[in-house]
């Protein structure tokens, strides 16, 4: 039996290298629709909570989605920096990390902690004349915008702790952010107030505002054969999304 579906949103559990348009895609395809978007761009390398809406009634709430706060969980990878802060992009520097107690890693993570401004990264999809960033950084011409005032209301290490070292390079943190923050220029800046640098090698978004990647729709199984009905298994309607969103 055919589901009628006219409009409503989709938690998506967004695998490793697929980007943010190829999973819109995707749901383009299993609902037959052409009026799908995305709420917050996730870079091919990261994984988790993709939020997709379908239909003008739900893409018209996209602005609304995306301004809750976000969380995330990230590692890196310190001592060695990337053209584009992530496992993505080319080795630009290699320094030794030596040891870095416990207490030093906390104090930097504390300098980073409240209202800050960050600059955007060249490699990303904010969009300068039309275009985004990484089109002109591809093409090797790096566009630097102005600073903006981000939110890291928390900012902690999860699953380890104790010293870093050359021998256990890998510093695992848990964010939570507000809307325009970027978790790869945040690991790269940490690395280099540690002196040693960093790049992200793995990107988690958790949750959304009031939405959270436990409640998302596995992205690898959208390839299948009943990906529609998976996805209207667990779609939001129009008024589930305005009653989450007031």
């Amino acid at each position: 039996m055919t589901i009628d579906f006219e409009a409503g949103a989709f938690l998506i559990d967004k695998p490793v290298g697929a980007s943010s348009f190829y999973m819109v895609r995707k749901v383009r395809n299993a609902l037959g629709m052409k009026k799908v978007g995305h709420a917050g761009t996730l870079d091919p390398f990261a994984t988790g909570l993709l939020i997709i809406c379908a239909g003008r009634p739900a893409t018209k709430l996209i602005s609304m989605i995306q301004d809750g706060e976000k969380e995330y969980l990230a590692t890196l990878r310190l001592g060695i920096e990337t053209t584009t802060l992530d496992p993505e992009g080319d080795i630009t520097a290699e320094s030794p990390i030596g040891c870095l107690r416990e207490s030093i890693i906390e104090a930097t993570l504390q300098k980073f902690r409240g209202e800050q401004q960050q600059v955007p990264p060249i490699y990303s999809a904010l969009k300068h004349k039309g275009k985004p960033l990484y089109h002109y950084a591809r093409k090797g011409i790096a566009i630097t915008k102005p600073p903006r005032t981000i939110q890291i209301e928390t900012l902690e290490r999860v699953e380890t702790s104790g010293d870093v070292s050359d021998d256990s390079p890998y510093l695992h943190i848990r964010v939570v952010c507000s809307k325009g923050t970027y978790i790869r220029t945040l690991g790269a800046d940490i690395g280099r107030e540690l002196g040693c640098g960093a790049y992200l090698t793995a990107l988690r978004r958790v949750r959304s505002g009031c939405f959270h990647v436990d409640d998302s729709v596995d992205g690898s199984k959208l390839e299948d054969a009943d990906a529609r009905e998976r996805l209207l298994e667990k779609v939001l309607s129009v008024s589930d999304l305005l009653n989450l969103l007031q």
